[in-house]
């Protein structure tokens, strides 16, 4: 009764004999530590995984102490190579038995790293949208004031002063457009992820025929809906980004990888979706310097003395019309964007 119990838990419980072999482990053990019981049975559990901390240490210090101890969010590698971060308690139950209890933090830390991006992400499109509209009101007036000042001009020397300034505070009005984004999603319709990737391949390809782009697709991802011209924006502008980046900064070799995956029972935010695309891009150029990369996401914010720092930005901005968000990951020699996107509609 009480391993049917054990077994219905979603807590990962393990036990240990004295010499920290592994007598039993329930299901939710077996697919934190993507361990099958029946293989690992017999075998020393510190061999199988391992940590930035010893858990071994810690597995024998509360055998030999008879005293439980806890872990706060400690660092697992798993005999796949994947990085896990969880909280464990060993409960010493005899001499020859150990009782370890695990519950992965990474969820959690990631709901909370994403909530605060949201949550970041909304407060900057507010100020923006207050901003704007104080720009432009003002910009519509000198416009008008231009325009009539043209009617009563003669010297066409002095018409053409008015007409830059109209041309001007057009240009203003289009980046202040710019920077706030789509306000929605205007189509939803089915919509093939790698149509749009190629489409964004092609385009670079035309800009930036030195760069070598490279596909890896998952051809099993089912269609996405959404705005099929907003999701091209929304990957040609990180895209972009990578390759001007990869040729500003003259590296040798410039590769852009466009890779797609799905992730299954994935957590965006707060809500957990049965299935999520994922789409790489991937870059080995010079990396995101680190000052910029608590901010990379804001309006007018970019590494490049000839970019606008808008890019990242709508593109942010349209993955949340999507309900979905783009993280990131960037060392010198390699930067990964990941643009994770529901696959499964509002209703479903």
């Amino acid at each position: 009764m009480y391993q049917r119990l054990m077994e219905h838990l979603t807590t990962a419980v393990l036990l240990l004999d004295g010499e920290l072999r592994l007598r039993w482990m329930n299901p939710a053990a077996e697919a934190l530590l993507a361990l099958s019981r029946a293989r690992v049975t017999g075998l020393v559990l510190p061999d199988l995984v391992n940590g930035e901390e010893d858990i071994g240490a810690v597995l024998i210090k509360a055998r030999d102490e008879f005293h439980p101890f806890t872990q706060r969010e400690a660092r697992l590698l798993l005999p796949t190579g994947e990085a896990l971060t969880v909280d464990y308690t060993v409960t010493p139950l005899s001499a020859d038995e150990l009782l370890l209890e695990m519950e992965p933090r990474d969820r959690l830390l990631r709901i909370s790293r994403e909530e605060a991006l949201q949550t970041r992400q909304e407060t900057i499109k507010v100020l923006a949208r207050g901003l704007a509209h104080e720009v432009k009101n003002p910009l519509g007036g000198i416009r008008g004031a231009a325009q009539l000042l043209e009617r009563d001009l003669e010297s066409p020397q002095l018409t053409e002063f008015t007409r830059i300034i109209v041309e001007e505070v057009d240009r203003l009005r289009d980046l202040v457009d710019s920077m706030l984004g789509p306000n929605r999603v205007n189509r939803h319709e089915p919509l093939n992820i790698h149509k749009v990737l190629e489409r964004v391949r092609a385009l670079l390809g035309v800009e930036h025929p030195e760069v070598i782009i490279e596909r890896d697709y998952d051809p099993s991802l089912p269609d996405l809906t959404g705005d099929e011209s907003q999701m091209i924006q929304a990957i040609l502008n990180v895209a972009r980004n990578a390759v001007e980046a990869m040729t500003e900064a003259g590296v040798a070799g410039p590769t852009l990888v466009l890779r797609t995956r799905a992730r299954r029972q994935f957590t965006l935010g707060a809500e957990r979706h049965r299935l999520v695309c994922e789409v790489g891009i991937i870059d080995n150029g010079p990396g995101i310097p680190e000052a910029l990369k608590e901010t990379l996401f804001y309006p007018m914010v970019s590494g490049r003395a000839e970019g606008s720092g808008l890019g990242l930005s709508i593109a942010q901005s349209i993955l949340h019309q999507h309900q979905g968000l783009i993280e990131c990951d960037s060392e010198p020699g390699h930067t990964e964007f990941r643009l994770l996107i529901p696959l499964e509609r509002a209703h479903d």
